[in-house]
């Protein structure tokens, strides 16, 4: 049964398509099945993953709104064990339509119940916002990462994140965990990166991923190529970064059986 994890953060721009495209790819490229819930409206992993979302047929939005089966609406991605759930403007309205539905908040969980023993992890690309999408993300899931950007306004508005979170894991969600804080967008030639890395890791402590997401071109050209960066250049800094974090995630998780040595992808 796959583990399902939401990447959430109500503040726009810090890397959770970006994380969810990547670290996708890089766990299917060590052979595990993922499949990636675009549950955003503007559609970027969609995009991000090759698709036109003027092409899409049935979408995550179907899925909630039209009760179409799930595994008619999962697309394959170019990569071998990677699959979608795309997303699709129509989502915007989504939520309106879901306030008289019979546990409004469960209606994406039982969406992920009728495939989840088809993938080793599902990971679910939230919208920047705390609206009933994201609510439902949180209550379908095992756990959360919550990318966090190395600049000046990093912890700002957090605390509303992790209140929402608690609300869940006491009212919808009892299992609900935090996977961890990813740190991205960093740079270590900047001072302020090095100060929020700290900043950070003494609030959160063992919370927080080791491995940071560096600013890197690759890492940002990728999706306007529709590619995941791994496929885009495999030896960029953005590509090892994310087989780090995958790798991470694996040993979290008790997945892997890897030596010490081998754990950690160097430069």
């Amino acid at each position: 049964m796959a583990k399902v994890i939401a990447l959430a953060n109500q503040k726009g721009g810090v890397g959770k398509t970006t994380t969810a495209i990547n670290l996708a790819a890089s766990l299917a490229v060590l052979e595990y099945d993922v499949l990636v819930i675009d549950a955003d409206p503007q559609a970027n992993a969609t995009s991000g993953l090759g698709f036109d979302i003027h092409k899409i047929e049935n979408s995550i939005y179907e899925c909630i709104v039209d009760e179409v089966e799930t595994d008619k609406a999962v697309l394959k991605a170019d990569i071998e064990h990677l699959y979608l759930l795309p997303s699709h403007i129509d989502l915007v309205g989504a939520e309106i339509e879901m306030l008289n539905m019979p546990d409004r908040e469960f209606v994406l969980k039982n969406v992920l119940d009728k495939v989840r023993n088809s993938y080793d992890f599902i990971l679910i690309d939230c919208s920047p916002s705390l609206g009933l999408i994201t609510v439902n993300a949180l209550t379908a899931a095992d756990s959360v990462i919550i990318p966090v950007q190395c600049e000046y306004f990093a912890l700002e508005g957090l605390g509303k994140l992790l209140n929402t979170i608690k609300i869940i894991q006491n009212r919808l969600n009892t299992d609900l965990e935090i996977e961890g804080f990813l740190l991205t967008m960093y740079d270590s030639r900047l001072r302020l990166s090095n100060q929020v890395v700290d900043e950070v890791k003494t609030h959160f402590q063992d919370m927080v991923f080791e491995t940071l997401i560096t600013r890197n071109i690759k890492l940002s050209e990728a999706p306007s190529y529709g590619k995941a960066v791994v496929m885009y250049d495999a030896a960029s800094k953005g590509a090892t970064n994310y087989l780090n974090l995958a790798r991470e995630l694996l040993q979290k998780n008790n997945m892997t059986k890897m030596d010490n040595k081998d754990k950690i992808i160097t430069n």
